[in-house]
């Protein structure tokens, strides 16, 4: 007989087993020692009889505290008053790890939650959400390998900026100037298509946002794809189809996590069985004045405000499209029927998350580049090596960037993105 894990030992039921994880909550009587056992696929009680063990081992059962790790063997049998409806009676106990007084208790404060993160990660909410995490970041990997898209990586440390200067971290670099940590892949990216034609990453994006809200990070994992001849509806076709399987590969292996985090299914169903509702940005101001009371000047971005308000007329994700052109970066395409407006897209989460996705058709004309950029004040001769790629051979094309942390909080119902990611950095959070 070997160890077997805590889920194993509770779709077992009855007889023999040996279990090994942390523990997770422990009291105690004279007669008895109650200990709920952790790992990492699940709990269960298991309780030490003091008449059935040697003095010498009962003493030390006695000491034991929250998160010490050991090993039991014993019993296994059916019990609905149990955590997990399965409870185990110890016959043989060894200590491997012992534990102080854990610093954790039932009662603290968000911060102190943050200063002792490292700890934290062990907590049920942080195991589920990190479960679901994983899942995530596997869906997204096989929906784009299932489309025939290639994983391609782009350079962290970049050259030019691609999604706005201001939100650039600078980087020293051996005495030079100029080099910064990447906001996203795409200027990368895009020279790629031309090789492998559909091409996606899962990789860490970093922006120097001046934010304190709970849906910002400076560092976050982005998953972008490029796509070459693909038109706009394309590219809207591909965002679309990605966040139904993301959603329909949690809810099939992830229920239990929901569960535990008291996210309703309901909230999650209608996404998969759903077409995602589509508007364009002049529609999407008309709906916000008729429905919601909110009259926005015609070529101002949608805020926070005004995407919380659109988000709760849907059930599902919302896709906003052809943008206001000043509101919206240099490589995004004019649209041929409006030249005011750009092929460029938001998909916006229900429930008050924000923008999952921000995407674009990519602008072909590199005469139109050129004058973005300076109406931006860049140095086009930094940008040499991208017009290339509309001097050799271009295509149509598009792509987008999706924020996973973002996505994981809105599919676990989370009140701030940084219970999403593992060890979050904002503007005043880099340790631990």
């Amino acid at each position: 007989m070997g160890f077997i894990t805590i889920k194993e030992a509770i779709a077992q039921g009855e007889g023999a087993a040996e279990l090994r994880g942390w523990i997770y909550r422990e009291r105690e009587s004279n007669k008895f020692k109650f200990i709920v056992l952790r790992d990492s696929s699940d709990i269960i009680q298991c309780i030490v009889k003091r008449e059935d063990v040697a003095q010498e081992l009962w003493d030390q059962v006695v000491k034991l505290q929250v998160e010490a790790s050991i090993t039991v063997k014993g019993t296994l049998h059916k019990d609905e008053r149990a955590p997990t409806g399965v409870e185990m009676v110890v016959e043989e106990l060894v200590v491997i790890g012992a534990s102080d007084t854990f610093p954790i208790t039932k009662d603290q404060s968000v911060e102190f939650l943050a200063d002792n993160r490292h700890l934290w990660l062990r907590s049920q909410k942080m195991t589920a959400i990190m479960k679901i995490r994983s899942t995530v970041f596997g869906a997204i990997h096989e929906h784009f390998r299932g489309e025939g898209f290639y994983e391609y990586q782009s350079p962290i440390f970049q050259s030019v900026q691609c999604e706005g200067g201001s939100t650039l971290f600078n980087v020293p670099y051996f005495g030079q100037e100029g080099v910064f940590l990447a906001q996203t892949w795409q200027l990368y990216a895009e020279p790629a298509i031309f090789a492998l034609e559909k091409i996606y990453t899962v990789a860490p994006s970093f922006r120097a946002e001046k934010s304190k809200t709970s849906r910002h990070l400076t560092e976050y994992w982005h998953a972008e794809m490029e796509v070459a001849w693909g038109d706009f509806d394309e590219v809207i076709r591909i965002g679309e189809a990605l966040l139904k399987y993301v959603v329909k590969k949690v809810l099939e292996e992830r229920q239990r996590e929901l569960e535990i985090l008291g996210r309703e299914l309901d909230k999650l169903q209608p996404v998969v069985e759903k077409p995602f509702p589509r508007m364009t940005y002049t529609e999407a101001l008309k709906i916000l004045k008729d429905k919601c009371d909110l009259d926005i000047e015609w070529g101002k971005d949608l805020r926070t405000v005004e995407e919380d308000k659109l988000s709760a007329l849907y059930d599902t994700p919302i896709i906003v499209t052809h943008y206001p052109k000043k509101v919206k970066a240099f490589y995004m395409t004019e649209s041929p029927d409006d030249p005011k407006t750009v092929h460029g897209v938001d998909f916006i989460a229900p429930e008050g998350y924000g923008e999952l996705i921000g995407g674009s058709e990519r602008e072909a004309d590199i005469e139109h580049i050129k004058r973005r950029l300076e109406e931006e004040g860049e140095d086009i001769t930094e940008y040499e090596f991208y017009l290339d790629t509309r001097r050799y051979g271009s295509v149509p094309h598009g792509g987008f960037g999706m924020g996973i942390e973002r996505l994981i909080s809105w599919i676990c119902g989370l009140d701030s993105i940084k219970d999403s990611i593992p060890f979050p950095r904002t503007m005043l959070r880099w340790k631990p």
